[in-house]
């Protein structure tokens, strides 16, 4: 293989940020690789999803967010795929990227973007401020395979992933369970987060376990809020679809220009929204700083009240009601009477003067702001800057990808819904050689028996810090006891094969995986400078030397039977 060629494959299965940003052509060969994967379409079967044929887009969404809501976790943690350094993932991509562009595109080389986190300090929000700056996480991007495997692992109890694998996830079981077409959906990554926008009706985002409608997308609420802060504040630096991706770096894209527009043009629509007093009160429950302006006028029982509406909002917050709806009157029956004074603040506005001169007229934000200013001059500077936040909640601008490109005619992939799990992976497998999409995918998958192994012990043994930290203290005979002692049931199913970070964090292996798994502690450990693996029809055999071998059971049908590594000369050998 070529080095551009090498790196791209060996990246297809560790997936780091880093690799994705780099190689954007990948994100879309996970979502292949779970859509080849047997579990989604095992989801399918379920009794949740019993009568969904006819039931409408939004019903079959919902019914997929459900599910996966209930059985999976948000994970961004430092410990389950280990760290690296800024120096090493450099040096291996600087052939690849302007590193100056770099450090402004991404988050742990310098990007400052996102104001929330940077607030935060993002070393710290991370915990990687007990680490030299140098320092960076790998986050991995997991398959459906590694994220359900997380139930194995101690104090999770049920699936996890981070955002992009949440991402890849979301498609394949959109695809295959809801029968939302591969080319209504577009993947959407930022420096800090991934998501999806389902080009359906007047568009959906998917959103780590959660969707978001329009409607939710303009209701104000913390949950809302955090969906909206990555289209609010970065930039988007891929766009990827089954007709191929676009990066804001690069000069070339393989997506389909039209589908490219189309998409441009619903999201930009998505994200306006005409102004109404429910658009302005959800606005305002977003905005808390605004709260202590306002105070609502209500009439109970013959007598009139006023009420605060930082009161009015905390109350929402353990309510189903809304004082933005029609529920709001169920709402102040629910609240405490402490809340409602007789009399008004002197230095409040009655929201209901805003109320009424919003009904039944299309008020624009500069009359809204002199109408305010009007009733409450002392505030001029406050609501000033209350309208230009109203401005941002009702219209985000995305910073897309410019769609100036030179666009390449990469092999267009046909896969429909009335496409079964084997008719897919026969067309993938048919097509490979005329996509790379479609090849790395294999790889992904796990695919060893229709790859070249040479990238996959790149990443087994180059890239899986945490089960070497975990045993480097061990001899290799006592690491030998150690993985015996282990589950030998693989997290992949069919011939398909773990690395060795994926192993050990979920306690279970298939014997040529604990080979793997081994030699990756030997080699960077212990720094053992050869070895030789050798897998037979049921065993494994790792040899050290010439009077130091070792024996595992595999199930695993692998056509390879002899893997070498050389410290000299790191290469693979199949025969």
């Amino acid at each position: 293989m070529k080095k551009s060629d090498f790196e791209k494959y060996t990246s297809a299965f560790t997936l780091s940020d880093m690799e994705i940003f780099v190689f954007p052509e990948l994100m879309y060969s996970l979502v292949l690789a779970n859509i080849m994967s047997p579990i989604i379409w095992k989801w399918r079967d379920d009794d949740w999803f019993k009568g969904m044929e006819n039931k409408s887009f939004n019903y079959k969404v919902n019914r997929v967010k459900q599910f996966i809501m209930e059985r999976t976790r948000f994970n961004l943690d430092l410990d389950t795929w280990g760290l690296t350094t800024k120096e090493r993932e450099l040096a291996r991509f600087k052939d690849f990227i302007d590193i100056e562009i770099l450090k402004k595109s991404n988050a742990l080389f310098g990007y400052e973007g996102d104001k929330y986190y940077f607030s935060l300090d993002i070393r710290k929000h991370f915990g990687l401020d007990k680490y030299s700056s140098e320092t960076i996480p790998y986050w991995k991007t997991e398959t459906v395979e590694a994220m359900m495997a997380f139930k194995l692992k101690k104090d999770y109890g049920m699936a996890a992933g981070e955002c992009v694998s949440f991402s890849a996830l979301y498609v394949a079981a959109l695809f295959i369970i809801a029968k939302v077409p591969l080319e209504k959906i577009f993947l959407l990554a930022t420096p800090l987060h991934s998501q999806n926008f389902i080009a359906e009706n007047e568009g959906l985002f998917t959103n780590n376990r959660r969707i978001v409608t329009k409607k939710m997308w303009y209701n104000g609420t913390e949950i809302s809020a955090k969906a909206r802060r990555a289209i609010e504040n970065e930039r988007v630096t891929i766009v990827s679809n089954i007709s191929g991706y676009i990066h804001f770096l690069y000069s070339t894209a393989t997506i389909n220009p039209d589908a490219y527009e189309n998409f441009s043009i619903l999201l930009k629509e998505f994200l306006a929204i005409d102004i109404s007093f429910e658009i302005l009160s959800n606005c305002l429950r977003y905005r808390t700083k605004y709260w202590t302006i306002f105070q609502y006028k209500c009439t109970i029982n013959g007598m009139v009240y006023y009420i605060n509406m930082e009161d009015i909002f905390e109350a929402e917050a353990i309510s189903k009601n809304s004082f933005s709806n029609e529920s709001r009157n169920a709402l102040l029956l629910e609240m405490s009477h402490n809340v409602f004074h007789n009399m008004p603040s002197d230095n409040r506005i009655e929201i209901n003067f805003l109320e009424q001169y919003m009904i039944g007229n299309a008020r624009t934000l500069d009359e809204i702001k002199a109408f305010l200013k009007g009733k409450m001059p002392m505030y001029s500077s406050d609501i000033s800057c209350f309208i230009e936040d109203l401005r941002t909640f009702v219209c985000v601008n995305p910073k897309l990808p410019n769609a100036n490109k030179n666009y390449m005619d990469d092999y267009p992939l046909r896969i429909t819904t009335d496409m079964s799990r084997n008719q897919i992976i026969d067309y993938l497998k048919e097509v490979r050689c005329k996509s790379t999409v479609a090849d790395c995918a294999f790889y992904a998958y796990r695919d060893v028996n229709t790859i070249d192994w040479q990238p996959f012990l790149r990443a087994a043994w180059d890239r899986n810090p945490v089960s070497v930290k975990a045993l480097e203290s061990m001899s290799a005979s006592m690491l030998y006891e150690v993985l015996k002692q282990m589950n030998d049931v693989s997290i992949y199913s069919e011939d398909r094969l773990a690395l060795p970070d994926e192993a050990w964090n979920f306690g279970t292996a298939d014997g040529i995986e604990k080979a793997l798994l081994m030699a990756n502690v030997l080699i960077n450990a212990l720094k053992i400078e050869n070895l030789e693996i050798y897998v037979c029809v049921d065993n494994v055999v790792l040899k050290v030397s010439l009077n130091e071998e070792y024996t595992f059971k595999t199930k695993k049908k692998i056509n390879s039977t002899r893997l070498v590594y050389s410290a000299k000369d790191w290469k693979k050998y199949i025969e």
